[in-house]
């Protein structure tokens, strides 16, 4: 029986069909090719034990190498999002492949910590490429109360993303043991290559590029919001965007959401294989495998909590942060208190790792719907890559201060801090609720 036409967003029951059926095509594809290319950024995380080992290093020049990415890609965010908007999405996804994928071939060759660093920050920016135009495509594929889903789903697999590139380090490691760390950027770099070509083939961009019209919001305010801020591009010109996210207030608040969200996300996901080596002298391949359930919990986190949004607080997500952020809080603060050696403690420790990144990334999950409610199919790309930005600047200052920090404090420093970073975002999130309220109260 076919649906009515508020469910079927302007198309007949036929063309419907066939929308849902290149939406859902585009998100898998979109989602697992992110996916990939974790393989070559979070790869350096799993060879960091191995580094210092064999090059000498410390954790100090550990974080300055890892940093350097985050600023990078942090900085190019803020370019590539409004870029990705104006020359299309696929080309910026397959430049941010084949360069990214190049970068790490040529560092596993390097021994120059300058030389590495310099190769490691141009990956930092090819990879900035891919998210934010990604973003801007799902818009065009997925309506305004259906983006939570689409944005978690896809951000589920950049959190699925830091298992694959565990896994790819391993697998280097056991297939060119020789090679040492050097393995951990030649082998990873063949994954994303070969998600690449799949969706080359197979994903297109737009309703337009398969002969559809764009689809209509069904919801009257949306189709409203959209249309005024098409209006506002074509009068506006090309960086008016930039303008209109940042003039809203309640944006800010997510951009400070963002950034704490950021150190605490790469706070654990940068340090935590070389917390089980170096804390409790596990190897270096059972230090990975030990660190495996963080990114699973973050894929699912993110997967599940923006969906629910879309069904229980479309119009204000902030709940779901409020108490992700708590609940992550408890999990990073206990962590400190359980030895993986033991049996028992290690399944309590990887359960409360399981819990952090479920919550931790469920916040961030959060904030790329957002970015879609505010920016819609015409800014989102711009709204996401700030955002984004954000995020990789917090990540930028957790690697380089933690870096220096360890080598002064130890270890319990990075979990305490993560666990009061935590707090301060659930009550950030209390302090915008409470302010949305007052102003709808206001307002009726």
């Amino acid at each position: 029986m076919p649906r009515k036409d508020a469910e079927t967003f302007g198309y007949t029951h036929e063309q419907y069909k066939r929308f849902r059926k290149y939406a859902v095509r585009y998100l898998m594809l979109f989602s697992l090719l992110y996916c990939f290319l974790y393989c070559t950024r979070l790869n350096l995380s799993g060879a960091a034990a191995a580094m210092t080992r064999d090059l000498g290093w410390t954790s100090r020049e550990i974080g300055v190498l890892t940093g350097t990415l985050f600023w990078t890609y942090g900085i190019g965010q803020l370019v590539n999002g409004r870029l990705g908007e104006i020359v299309g999405a696929s080309r910026f996804l397959t430049l941010s492949v084949l360069l990214s994928a190049f970068v790490n071939v040529v560092m596993g060759f390097q021994s120059s910590l300058i030389v590495m660093v310099i190769l490691w920050g141009l990956n930092g920016f090819f990879q900035s490429m891919s998210w934010t135009p990604g973003i801007a495509s799902l818009t065009n594929w997925w309506p305004g109360n259906k983006r939570g889903f689409a944005t978690g789903f896809a951000n589920a697999f950049s959190g699925f993303g830091q298992a694959v590139s565990t896994l790819s380090v391993a697998l280097a490691f056991a297939v060119l043991p020789a090679q040492g760390w050097r393995a951990a950027f030649w082998i990873p770099a063949v994954f994303p290559l070969a998600m690449l070509l799949l969706f080359v083939l197979l994903a297109r961009p737009t309703p337009t590029s398969v002969g559809l019209p764009e689809y209509r919001e069904d919801d009257p305010e949306r189709a409203a919001h959209e249309e005024e801020l098409r209006a506002l591009s074509q009068e506006k010109g090309n960086f008016y965007p930039y303008k209109y996210v940042l003039s809203n207030g309640r944006f800010w608040l997510w951009i400070t959401i963002a950034l704490i969200s950021g150190i605490a996300r790469y706070g654990l996901s940068t340090w935590i294989p070389m917390y089980f080596v170096e804390k409790f002298g596990l190897d270096i391949t059972s230090g990975l495998l030990q660190s495996l359930t963080l990114p699973v919990g973050m894929g699912i986190g993110t997967l599940v909590v923006p969906a629910l949004t879309d069904r229980f607080c479309p119009q204000n997500r902030l709940p779901a942060v409020i108490v992700s952020a708590i609940v992550g809080a408890a999990a990073v603060g206990a962590i400190v208190a359980f030895d993986p050696r033991i049996v028992w403690q290690r399944a309590i420790l990887l359960s409360l790792l399981f819990i952090a990144g479920f919550c931790i990334y469920a916040i961030s999950g959060t904030s790329w719907a957002y970015a879609t409610d505010i920016g819609g199919r015409v800014f989102s790309g711009t709204s996401a890559g700030i955002l984004n930005s954000s995020a990789y600047i917090g990540a930028a200052v957790q690697s380089m201060l933690y870096g220096f920090l360890l080598e002064k404090t130890g270890w319990s420093m990075i979990f305490v801090s993560i666990a009061v970073l935590c707090a301060s975002v659930a009550l950030l999130g209390a302090a915008g609720s409470k302010s949305r309220r007052k102003a709808h109260a206001e307002k009726v």
